[in-house]
């Protein structure tokens, strides 16, 4: 008798491991993230701050201490949620995966997309970063890729829009 063999792993947001060639976002966007985080760290301290200094009383400072804690708390998440996003380009298709707890894989046909927009706003053109958005037919099935440099990103764009015109003319 033979030995049965152990059961094939199939992971659901890694389709096709060994043909699909993942590139990440930039690392540049992680200071983006944190730079928003800061901001709004500031915002509520100062809150939290005027209310300690008009009021008094312990627990204006328990909640200063909360926000710092989520702070360092969300800093590690963004540091960790940029390395998560990544992008693979194929002959038909492209996918679009990001997500830490609850991870998403978007597969989007050349054919289905309508059009590619490249965004950035004031922090990300200050770091040299620009966004890609692909726009579908649904709704539910426009995906994003933040994080990339400018150049890629009219690059990207540019394959995007020429691969959806040549896939499009068949339909």
């Amino acid at each position: 008798m033979s030995e049965p063999s152990a059961p094939i792993v199939v992971d659901a947001l890694e389709p096709w491991p060994g043909t699909v060639d993942w590139r990440p976002v930039s690392s540049r966007l992680i200071t983006v993230h944190l730079i928003g985080i800061a901001i709004w760290t500031v915002v509520l301290l100062g809150g939290l701050l005027a209310g300690y200094l008009i009021v008094g009383g312990a627990p204006w400072l328990y909640g200063m201490g909360a926000v710092l804690a989520l702070t360092v708390w969300r800093a590690v998440v963004a540091a960790r949620a940029v390395r998560a996003w990544g992008y693979a380009e194929r002959d038909n298709d492209l996918l679009v995966r990001h997500g830490l707890l609850v991870r998403h894989l978007s597969i989007v046909p050349y054919a289905r997309m309508q059009y590619v927009d490249v965004t950035a706003g004031p922090l990300e053109r200050a770091f040299g970063l620009a966004t890609v958005q692909l726009h579908t037919a649904a709704a539910a099935s426009n995906a994003r890729v933040p994080g990339l440099p400018p150049d890629e990103a009219s690059r990207l764009r540019d394959r995007l829009t020429a691969l959806g015109e040549d896939r499009a003319e068949g339909l």
